[in-house]
């Protein structure tokens, strides 16, 4: 597995000043059972420092092969995902997840199931992963993938893979884990 890579959202410690009236913060423990929160000394505002939330979209093609990306951005540059990026504020989960599946791979999906949901303590991303079915589109490239490729489960570069999420989710839906969309 390749080294756990951080991703510039976890970096809390960076924000320095108040978003509201632009005091600095300082890292203060306000309940024992609860990480330390930025406060700012002017204005007494809690800076509640949310998760972000990321789809990813694990597409099997007619031909019954997966579908990676190798990206061209940080973190994990010229490593192996399958198409996912964030959601948007106030975008369904499911939207996000067809539309970063276009956007990254040039494939219209339908949604086959929730494969799982992945969190990690420390981290700030939670990815929500989905199966899903290639019904149309042509396979291509954006500007954040350097190629795009179909693999076998045999195939599948397991040492090449960015993510702790993409080494799960893809171990997860081979093992079979689809579990009703929400709606």
């Amino acid at each position: 597995m390749s080294a756990q890579i951080i991703h510039p959202h976890d970096e809390s410690h960076a924000y320095q000043f108040c978003p509201r009236c632009g005091g600095p913060l300082e890292r203060r423990l306000l309940k024992a059972t609860e990480p330390e929160r930025p406060v700012c000394t002017r204005c007494g505002f809690v800076f509640y420092i949310d998760p972000k939330i990321a789809v990813g979209t694990i597409i099997k093609t007619a031909n019954d092969r997966l579908v990676l990306v190798r990206r061209a951005i940080e973190p994990g540059y010229g490593l192996w995902v399958f198409p996912g990026g964030y959601v948007d504020r106030g975008e369904p989960l499911t939207v996000a997840a067809i539309r970063e599946a276009r956007e990254e791979c040039g494939l219209d999906v339908r949604l086959d199931g929730l494969v799982n949901i992945y969190s990690y303590a420390g981290r700030a991303p939670v990815i929500v992963v989905y199966a899903a079915t290639a019904i149309g589109g042509e396979l291509c490239i954006d500007d954040e993938c350097l190629e795009t490729a179909e693999f076998d489960s045999a195939s599948i570069p397991w040492d090449r893979l960015a993510f702790r999420s993409t080494h799960e989710g893809l171990r997860d839906y081979l093992n079979g884990s689809r579990h009703p969309i929400p709606v």
